[in-house]
């Protein structure tokens, strides 16, 4: 490539090298079909290659053992690279490290490393930089729905060299420091899930009296609430709007996709300018939405409005509108908690694809109706506890970002040569000679050309006789 690296750009004993340098050359694989086979051949897909450069074999796809050729086939130490996908995801790798017979897809190149010159990992890291710089924008051809990365051009991308034992030791080094981040990461990633946990905690005690005892005993004040049914307590139950939205106009339309946990979401908003429809549906400050219809898992989602902006609702919405001794948070918490989606899963309508509550299967939905006062405490005190989460998962989010900050200066000081010393200060302090990566690209280079050679002559003789 024009940008390739010159010697003085790499450290001592380092040489720039291209992919077709240093690996066999590029194969794309076979189209699958649509079908799994019993007794099939196993077939990798783009999907199997995940986006953090991993192979993922949760969903092995398996084909006719005809279509089984040897060219297909992949060895452990292979690098899958996708060269079709769309957009950002095109020239996602994974290392290949099965054993057994597996075979891959059209939309993956298998770059086979030659081991006499590079090491399979150092060929993985090396690939799997190039992606996360950014290094295919200018290669991809895009389509559609989908871009491509010719695997001719990638044959012709850049690949560092050091020499074969300083690969070694640069991957040694680089997979120990990324195991401890990895380990880290994987120890974040369990917090989402736990403070998913804690806050249903907190809605089941909310709504179950457990959250403000010591309060109503600091008052004298009885432990049991007197059930109610929601009819009892709304003074109305109204579905929005099904006329058609535009993505511009003068009020914003609110949908069920708008209702993430418990909260209003304004991003992704349509919208009307329909005087009558904004005088009919207009929203007003404490409206609780409730989602009547949706996929059985989400069917009954619960937000309040709190008149951030001038909005109405849309049709698989109802509003319901609460009587003076209901507060409209305290509402959405007991719809939201355990006992509410408990009550959602019981009374739902559920079609093809999708679940329906009606309003008088809402109006029916029992909760305790502690005093208005005690309403108050329950919101303050479920407010302050989600605000600790919110904290908490804003800490999670910035120590993931500083986690893949982390594995791209790792991977940066790797291709630096910052990670180990290099085998020509090595050699140097043990007053010794060493093969730089230069003279063994040379020395493999002529063993290729010989043998080229060789089968022409051996052509030629068998052409005379």
């Amino acid at each position: 490539m024009s940008d390739q690296p010159s010697d003085t750009d790499l450290p001592l004993g380092w040489a720039p090298a291209t992919i077709e340098h240093v690996a066999e050359p590029l194969v794309s694989g076979f189209a699958s079909g649509k079908k799994d086979v019993a007794g099939g051949l196993r077939h990798l897909r783009m999907n199997n290659v995940s986006s953090d450069c991993a192979l993922d074999l949760s969903l092995i796809r398996t084909v006719p053992q005809d279509l089984r050729r040897e060219k297909y086939l992949l060895q452990p130490g292979d690098v899958l690279c996708c060269t079709t996908n769309s957009g950002a995801l095109v020239g996602k790798v994974c290392f290949f490290d099965q054993h057994g017979d597996w075979a891959f897809s059209n939309h993956l190149t298998r770059v086979r490393p030659r081991r006499e010159v590079i090491d399979p990992r150092w060929l993985y890291y090396a690939l799997r930089r190039l992606w996360q710089m950014g290094a295919y924008e200018e290669l991809t051809r895009n389509w559609v729905n989908q871009s491509t990365l010719p695997k001719d051009d990638l044959a012709q991308c850049d690949v560092p060299l050091p020499p074969l034992a300083e690969q070694k030791r640069i991957v040694a080094k680089l997979e120990a420091l990324l195991a401890r981040v990895n380990a880290a990461r994987d120890r974040i990633a369990r917090v989402p899930a736990i403070l998913k946990r804690f806050r249903r905690s907190v809605l089941a005690a909310a709504c179950s009296g457990r959250l403000t005892e010591d309060w109503r005993g600091e008052r004298g004040l009885e432990d049991s609430w007197p059930l109610i049914q929601l009819g009892d307590g709304a003074q109305d139950f109204s579905y929005g709007s099904a006329s058609k939205s535009s993505k511009s106009g003068n009020v914003p339309v609110i949908r069920m996709g708008n209702i993430q946990d418990g909260s209003l979401d304004w991003s992704d908003l349509v919208y009307t300018s329909d005087r009558h429809e904004i005088t009919k549906y207009r929203l007003a400050a404490g409206d609780v939405l409730f989602n009547r219809t949706n996929s059985p898992e989400l069917v009954g989602k619960t937000a309040v409005y709190g008149g951030e902006r001038d909005a109405i609702y849309a049709g698989y919405l109802i509003r319901v509108r609460c009587a003076d001794r209901l507060l409209p948070d305290y509402l959405s918490y007991c719809l939201n908690s355990p006992a509410g989606r408990d009550y959602c899963q019981q009374v739902k309508t559920d079609g093809v694809s999708q679940s329906n509550i009606n309003a008088r299967k809402l109006a029916a939905f029992e909760f305790g109706l502690p005093t208005v006062a005690e309403q108050h405490e329950i919101v303050r005190r479920v407010e302050a506890l989600f605000k600790l989460a919110d904290a908490i998962e804003a800490r999670v989010a910035a120590a993931t970002a500083r986690a893949d900050r982390l594995t791209q200066s790792i991977l940066a000081k790797a291709f630096r040569g910052e990670l180990v010393p290099t085998e020509a200060e090595i050699a140097r302090r043990e007053d010794r000679d060493y093969e730089p990566a230069s003279v063994l690209l040379e020395r493999i280079s002529a063993t290729s050309r010989h043998t080229i050679m060789r089968a022409g002559r051996g052509r030629g003789r068998g052409r005379e006789k």
